[in-house]
């Protein structure tokens, strides 16, 4: 499998709140690798490192490197908890990864040709993504770091959906698996269509978060580890 990012991680023997303030006052960052039928494997990261990886856009869709005591584990990022104010990071959850099992992972969309679309070069119009990222299925040696978009072709009030990203072989989209709707993805609109479009998104987007939190609640926490 591919590997295009690597960390650096001491073994936590110590665990608690208390016990985990004090590690972020040193400049670490309490971790945790769960799955692959193994025991969960509490970890501490220097923080320096996670924060500047964490501002890499592929690195939330990537295998991770991890050296640990024991040897390296090959894993992908599942959740981050950041400070509510602070540019601190809290707590980082990774999921070990196999060559032989297909990952459920999200990816972000790079739309491609807009400057060059009839619908915004010659007709004023604006592209309006509908989404930044999906969620596919693959094995890790085929994850994409991104799926790129082609909008070069479409005019006014022209749209792409699901079905026209090119994706390759062994990648699938989940949203299309077992007969899902054909989702837009992104349209070209007029200015004043496309700003009220990207408001209500990003509205839908903010509900969608907030609604997956709160259903994760406790079965999520207990999945990844203690959080402290």
């Amino acid at each position: 499998m591919s590997v295009q990012f690597e960390l650096t991680a001491d073994t936590r023997v110590q665990t608690g709140t208390s016990i985990s303030r004090r590690f972020r006052r040193d400049g670490k960052v309490p971790a945790v690798i769960y799955g692959a039928d193994k025991d969960n494997q509490n970890l501490l990261l220097d923080h320096l490192e996670v924060l500047r990886n964490l501002e890499v856009e592929a690195f939330h869709s990537a295998i991770i490197s991890i050296k640990t005591a024991d040897g390296n584990v090959q894993a992908i990022l599942r959740d981050v908890q950041m400070h509510p104010y602070k540019p601190q990071v809290q707590h980082v959850d990774f999921q070990r990864v196999s060559e032989t099992e297909a990952l459920r992972m999200k990816v972000p969309l790079h739309f491609v040709g807009a400057d060059i679309a009839p619908g915004v070069k010659v007709q004023g119009g604006i592209l309006s993504p509908l989404a930044n990222e999906v969620e596919i299925s693959c094995l890790p040696s085929l994850l994409p770091e991104y799926l790129e978009v082609d909008v070069s072709e479409l005019n006014l009030h022209e749209s792409v959906k699901l079905t026209d990203i090119k994706l390759s072989q062994g990648v699938e989209l989940l949203a299309l698996a077992h007969g899902g709707e054909d989702q837009t993805i992104a349209s070209v609109m007029a200015p004043k269509v496309a700003e009220e479009a990207e408001e209500a998104a990003e509205l839908e987007e903010a509900e969608a978060e907030a609604a997956e939190g709160e259903a994760a609640g406790e079965p999520a926490a207990q999945e990844g580890g203690e959080k402290e």
